[in-house]
């Protein structure tokens, strides 16, 4: 479902690169960890890959179309219809409900409307939030609010999960049941992921581990 191959970035006068010559790939149902020191590059490489930010050399495929060949256009319709994503920082919009928010994927993608309900519905079943659709974010907690995250993530149904510290900001019990939930819904829906994490924890339920080096990745 998404394969890197010969990946290189760098930044402009660095004397060396970010990172080079990354190659990997990332099944369907398969969850990676993407681990590393702070500042190898994780987070740069996960921008990459959305096209959020441009790499100097290699390809990036998700569902078999080549992220770096596409204009700024294509890749904002790549992106929106084939890949969801979930932050530490949650990013829930505090202006909406919570069924607002879920719907946002929808509406970019221009899924029928006849769809939203059911599949907001399902996905708030789904992440233990049956009762929450009109609530404002604002009186939700944080484990709370990376549930609705993780909802308008796959509502979509994306090829592709990517997750920045999806646990950072939990205290241990929350983010021990926040990343069961993640997992349980990628493996339900068939869809990758590759979650960037400090913790060994999180690393450790997941399909595999790829560390990020300043030499490049190491499995």
């Amino acid at each position: 479902m998404l394969l890197v191959s010969g990946l290189t970035k760098r930044h402009p006068n660095a004397l060396r690169p970010i990172f080079r010559d990354l190659n990997f790939s990332v099944l369907a149902g398969q969850i990676v960890a993407l681990v590393g020191e702070s500042g190898v590059g994780k987070s740069t490489l996960l921008n990459c890959i959305a096209g959020l930010e441009t790499a100097e050399a290699g390809s990036v495929q998700i569902d078999s179309q080549n992220m770096m060949s596409l204009a700024e256009a294509e890749r904002a319709r790549l992106r929106a219809a084939s890949v969801g994503f979930v932050f530490q920082a949650f990013h829930v919009l505090p202006t909406l409900t919570v069924a607002q928010n879920i719907a946002v994927p929808l509406l970019l993608t221009r899924v029928p409307v006849a769809e939203h309900a059911g599949r907001i519905g399902t996905l708030l079943d789904r992440v233990g939030l049956a009762d929450f659709g009109a609530r404002w974010p604002a009186s939700l907690s944080g484990g709370e609010l990376q549930r609705v995250a993780i909802a308008r993530a796959l509502v979509h149904r994306p090829q592709l999960i990517l997750a920045d510290e999806p646990t950072g900001n939990l205290d241990p019990r929350t983010a021990n049941e926040v990343l069961s939930l993640l997992l349980e819904r990628c493996r339900e829906q068939n869809t990758a992921a590759l979650i960037v994490t400090h913790s060994a924890q999180v690393a450790a339920r997941c399909d595999h581990t790829l560390t990020l080096t300043p030499d490049g990745l190491a499995a």
